[in-house]
């Protein structure tokens, strides 16, 4: 990747990670960028659908009951549903996970909620950077497929989420903890062999269909 792409890359993935924090950003680019990630995703296209729902039911849930005295982000990978951010007290931790297990297709929650103020707003900011600078530092691996993992963090820890084989896993893990601003890193991964990874990549045949379709005036 020359440097003007990669450049180009982060800012691309910064700003969308800005924007993310004002909620903005799914209402700006939700439809477009959905035909795409189902195109190259690990998941299901119904999962992915599926994993969107979850995400907006349970922060709409959340914030019904909660209100603005928790600070809560909400990940779903293949259903299963990571829980960041900040809550006052233990009882409004466990309440917040009570309210994400009835969302339905939920399969599985993994509860990080930390019990503490919420973050400021300088404290997520600093959160989306690192997002940022993660998310193009796997893009600028040449053995790593970007849109097989799903990165959040939070108070410079970086949880990710994936369906990748042992040796991506490992990869991602070793890119990611080189990253500037990242303290820790959380693996949410579920592994899949060599054999299965093979299995969804492209045939040499469809992708050469492909490019002469495309190429073809």
């Amino acid at each position: 990747m020359t440097p003007l792409i990669r450049k180009t890359t982060l800012g691309l993935l910064l700003a969308g990670s800005l924007a993310a924090l004002s909620g903005c950003f799914p209402l700006m680019v939700g439809g477009a960028v959905m035909g795409g990630m189902v195109a190259s995703d690990r998941r299901t296209s119904g999962t992915v659908v599926e994993d969107n729902a979850i995400e907006l039911k349970a922060a709409n849930r959340i914030r019904e009951n909660l209100g603005e005295r928790v600070h809560v982000n909400v990940t779903s990978y293949n259903r299963q549903v990571l829980l960041t951010g900040e809550v006052p007290n233990a009882q409004d931790k466990q309440l917040v996970e009570q309210i994400v297990s009835r969302v339905e297709n939920a399969r599985s929650i993994v509860n990080e909620l930390a019990i503490m103020g919420n973050a400021t707003l300088t404290q997520r900011s600093s959160d989306a950077l690192v997002t940022g600078r993660v998310k193009a530092a796997i893009v600028d691996a040449k053995d790593l497929f970007a849109n097989a993992f799903k990165i959040t963090t939070e108070r410079g820890t970086v949880y990710v989420m994936g369906r990748v084989t042992q040796r991506e896993g490992k990869r991602a893990t070793d890119v990611i903890s080189s990253t500037s601003g990242v303290q820790k890193v959380v693996r949410l991964l579920e592994y899949i062999s060599e054999d299965e990874l093979a299995a969804m990549m492209p045939k040499p045949e469809a992708a050469d269909a492909n490019k002469k379709s495309t190429t073809q005036p």
